[in-house]
């Protein structure tokens, strides 16, 4: 049966990942401490959340986010962090030192920015299916053998999954999403999840996490790998283009609270229609 095999959370958006033996849903169907804090450029006299979702400091839009390092005390609430060709690093309290952190990173890329918080779901890339992205360690080890130079831990760091699902053939989460407008339910331990839709990707893939280079051919390779290996299984109503890898998916209210662990089985339901359609 498949079972999760990891649990990956990113404490602050578009940084390091650390892995987790246990996260509890919170509010909205995140994972505590996934995105929990974000990166956002701070104009001159503005408030630090204002508009804050148009702002943010990512890999989409600014490459020099692949030069910082970070790694995470939950339990104490710091982040030791620095630059990856560096041996320096500076740990800050998420809170206490909140605004020390954000002048330390505003000198780093040369710009105002702040750091913001948000415990009732974080910062999602997908604010419609909020909840944790799934893929299985069988489509991460298929898909890096695409390339020569990239393995399966060095995939997972580009994709930046939540859950990894292991038994699980290549592509397994591929059942997980049908034709838009239905879900698929299922349930990891006692935690009930829909399956949305498979993800797209931006260009932060394409690049080597550590150095932010464009690795040359990589979109073109997936697209066209993805189009031929893709399982008759797969709703493919959502492949108005190939550069689409990993579900999104939305947690129910009922599950909010409840908690995933390392090693809890996967078990997957059949198809219905969305209760909860995007606007």
């Amino acid at each position: 049966m498949p079972h999760l095999q990891r649990i990956r959370v990113h404490p602050i958006k578009s940084l390091d990942a650390v892995s987790v033996p246990e996260a509890e849903i919170v509010d909205n169907g995140g994972l505590t401490w996934d995105r929990r804090y974000a990166i956002v450029e701070q104009s001159s006299g503005e408030s630090a959340a204002i508009e804050s979702e148009t702002r943010y400091v990512n890999g989409k839009r600014e490459r020099r986010i692949h030069g910082l390092e970070a790694a995470y005390d939950l339990e104490r609430e710091t982040v030791t962090v620095g630059e990856a060709d560096s041996d320096e690093t500076h740990t800050f309290h998420l809170e206490l030192d909140r605004d020390c952190f954000a002048t330390w990173l505003s000198e780093y890329f040369g710009y105002g920015v702040a750091v913001v918080r948000d415990d009732e779901g974080g910062f999602p890339d997908d604010t419609d299916a909020s909840g944790p992205t799934v893929i299985s360690t069988g489509t991460l080890e298929a898909v890096a053998s695409w390339y020569d130079d990239i393995d399966a831990a060095e995939l997972c760091r580009r994709l930046r999954p939540n859950l990894v699902v292991d038994d699980a053939p290549a592509f397994w989460e591929d059942r997980l999403y049908d034709a838009p407008g239905r879900v698929v339910p299922f349930e990891i331990g006692a935690v009930a999840l829909r399956g949305v839709n498979p993800c797209q990707r931006c260009v932060v893939p394409t690049r080597d996490p550590d150095t932010g280079e464009e690795t040359e051919g990589f979109r073109e390779t997936f697209v066209e790998r993805r189009r031929a290996t893709l399982p008759e299984w797969a709703g493919e109503a959502w492949f108005d283009h190939y550069f689409r890898l990993m579900v999104n998916t939305h947690v129910p209210e009922s599950s909010w609270n409840e908690t995933l662990s390392v090693d809890d089985p996967v078990v997957v339901g059949e198809t219905l229609a969305d209760p909860n359609p995007a606007d």
